[in-house]
């Protein structure tokens, strides 16, 4: 049904003109004169000016139109402002013969003042009679609507995965680059301060034994630690933590001790002092080789090593999980490598745990993995997609039972189970109803609510597991979904 904004002109145009222009619609051209003459008698000319809605979304399809002249776009409101369709000067389209076609998929509307010839569905009958060429032409131009609908609609599948992945990633990246940002502003300004004081540890004047002996004081602080706390690659490896009721009292000890030196900053210093394990007694040892001036002087310089120190290792710890992350997202897509190599499954489920992170939550996440398990010949960034399609679906599925308060759990396991090798991935959700088990692998089947999915995910993982000569399938019930992946070993199979 078109809108009522799409009127007859006030003024018809002559058959004849109109037969010359249909001779430029593509799908009819070189249709004999007496045919285009029979649509321009039959057809209703209709008229719309720029910005003015054709018909709304879901209304019912009646009319077959012919574009003469201007360009027409379709939009889907429910689900984001994507463009189905755009139509142009010179394009059948509306609804066609043979069609099944019952509603519009989005609100049309003219970009510019556009022309266009309608002929309504109660004429279909007698216009393929009168002109016997026109079933073959609007058969092609079916085929051609259902090729270019599917690629829109697969592109827009592809740009959602896209988004997730970006934002999965952002999401992983902000802690380590926060972190490393906050060490490195923390960094600067201790070394700002031990810049201005430096002078301070100068004028000490300390003998070559006073500095052997804070050698020696500060080493068996670091060395104790390391005990306490097993092997370790940091310096400043901190013991078991006791409990934070001990830790405020070690801290407010220290902090009486200093002040009893009239050492300033002494709450800044007492809380490094205090994170080391440093005890009073520690600090009992120091007069025995120095004086107050120099104890106050000497573990302001340390407090600031440690704090500087543990700036850097944040700062490394940080850009190492970058780091990985990158390599990451390389493995994920297969960056820099040949579309067909060998392929080790294992790290492609686990880079699209790693991409999916921040999705994860609180799901217990349960791996298990064959330690034999061979490489394949494979796709490896079109088996990744398959990877992302059942795990999201599955983070869909728990999503529910955490928002009742449980705790989900996703389960992935691939072993080698008679010369092929399966990959299950399943979850602790609501199970998929039995009636739809059968369809979630038809495109454009969603459960999903609007905006949320287009139906494309499980078709994709579908026909990329096809093409590599696998299997697709799932069981499913309350409280145990699954579904399996088989793909052969051998490559000769494979391709």
């Amino acid at each position: 049904m078109l809108s009522p904004a799409v009127t007859p002109p006030e003024f018809p145009t002559p058959a004849d003109v109109i037969a010359a222009a249909i001779d430029h619609v593509g799908a009819l051209h070189g249709l004999p004169l007496e045919d285009r003459l029979w649509l321009a008698r039959h057809g209703q000319e209709l008229q719309a000016r720029a910005g003015e809605v054709l018909f709304e979304e879901g209304a019912p399809a009646e009319q077959m139109m012919l574009i003469l002249k201007g360009e027409i776009h379709v939009r889907r409101q429910h689900g984001g402002p994507m463009a189905l369709f755009i139509g142009r000067t010179g394009q059948m389209t509306g609804l066609l013969p043979f069609s099944r076609m019952k509603g519009y998929g989005g609100q049309g509307f003219a970009v510019t003042d556009c022309w266009v010839l309608a002929v309504h569905r109660s004429k279909f009958d007698e216009m393929l009679r009168a002109i016997p060429s026109m079933g073959q032409r609007v058969v092609s131009t079916l085929l051609d609507r259902v090729r270019e609908v599917t690629r829109i609609e697969q592109q827009a599948e592809k740009l959602s995965a896209l988004g997730k992945l970006a934002g999965n990633l952002a999401h992983e990246l902000n802690n380590p680059a926060s972190a490393a940002q906050r060490a490195a502003s923390s960094l600067v300004i201790e070394l700002s301060a031990n810049r201005a004081n430096r002078f301070k540890l100068i004028n000490l004047c300390l003998t070559d034994e006073q500095i052997d002996a804070i050698e020696a004081w500060e080493r068996n602080i670091f060395d104790r630690n390391a005990l306490l706390s097993g092997p370790a690659d940091s310096l400043l490896a901190n013991p078991v933590k006791p409990s934070v009721s001990e830790d405020l009292a070690r801290e407010e000890a220290i902090r009486v001790w200093l002040n009893a030196l009239s050492c300033p900053d002494s709450w800044e210093i007492a809380a490094q002092l205090a994170e080391q394990a440093v005890a009073v007694a520690d600090l009992d040892e120091l007069p025995a080789f120095l004086g107050p001036a120099e104890i106050c002087v000497l573990l302001q310089y340390f407090s600031r090593y440690l704090r500087s120190t543990r700036s850097v290792e944040t700062l490394v710890s940080s850009t190492a999980r970058i780091f990985d992350l990158i390599s990451a997202v390389k493995a994920y897509s297969s960056m820099d490598r040949a579309p067909i190599l060998e392929v080790d499954v294992r790290e492609g489920l686990d880079a699209t745990l790693q991409m999916l992170q921040s999705r994860i939550g609180s799901v217990r996440v349960v791996r298990n993995y064959a330690p034999d398990l061979p490489c394949i010949s494979a796709y490896a960034g079109e088996l990744n997609q398959v990877w992302t399609a059942l795990i999201e679906n599955a983070l869909d599925a728990l999503a529910e039972t955490e928002a009742a308060g449980g705790v989900g759990e996703l389960r992935i396991s691939a072993r080698i189970e008679a010369d092929m090798l399966l990959v299950e991935i399943g979850d602790s959700g609501p199970g998929i109803r039995p009636e739809l088990q059968d369809r979630i692998f038809e495109p454009f089947f969603t459960t999903k609510p609007p905006g949320h999915g287009l139906g494309l995910g499980l078709d994709n993982a579908m026909r990329i597991v096809r093409k590599h000569r696998g299997h697709l399938g799932v069981r499913s019930e309350p409280g145990d979904t699954c579904f399996r992946v088989r793909l052969p070993l051998d490559q000769l199979q494979a391709y």
